[in-house]
């Protein structure tokens, strides 16, 4: 399934482009972003070279992850969704939006239209996130597109030269 455009009440998600390199940079050079992030800041050259990884991994069949970019209604990218298929009817999801555009509902618009396609055109059965303990932010995206804590995963990622922990949610297809 490619190209892939999903479009939600304030954001659509849409495929990763070469010219999304500095505004991706944005957002994972940004200690701000990444201290909640399961890697480090990057510089833009790997940026760049995560797009160009991106955008081979997106055209691969079959498809194993859908990494798309968040944008506004000026297909400006603030921000990126991931769903990473895994297992059996399951993936995992994982966002990130600009440290300046934070609050504005869009990390939320993002993980619920990706969450209606993983069930309703990907037929997938689960999805789990695994959020750091202090994103605040991300915690209340989770409880508002519906899912549940299921535990702690003890020193999950190591990230910013620290072990961190990483606090378990899903959500199930009700179909």
């Amino acid at each position: 399934m490619y190209p892939v455009t999903l479009t939600g009440r304030v954001v659509t998600l849409r495929e990763f482009r070469e010219d999304d390199a500095a505004d991706v940079h944005a957002i994972i050079g940004d200690d701000r972003v990444t201290g909640y992030l399961s890697f480090d800041s990057r510089t833009p050259a790997q940026a760049e070279t995560m797009i160009a990884e991106v955008i081979e991994r997106s055209a691969q069949a079959p498809r194993t992850e859908y990494y798309l970019a968040i944008t506004l209604s000026d297909d400006r990218l603030i921000g990126f969704a991931r769903l990473a298929l895994g297992g059996v009817k399951a993936a995992k999801i994982g966002y990130a939006v600009r440290a300046d555009r934070w609050g504005g509902g869009y990390a939320t618009d993002a993980a619920r239209v990706l969450i209606a396609f993983a069930f309703n055109r990907l037929g997938l059965h689960r999805v789990t996130a695994a959020i750091g303990p202090d994103n605040v932010g991300s915690l209340a995206v989770a409880s508002k597109v519906g899912m549940e804590y299921e535990g702690r995963l003890r020193d999950h990622v190591f990230t910013n030269n620290a072990w961190r922990d990483s606090l378990l949610y899903s959500i199930i297809s009700r179909s």
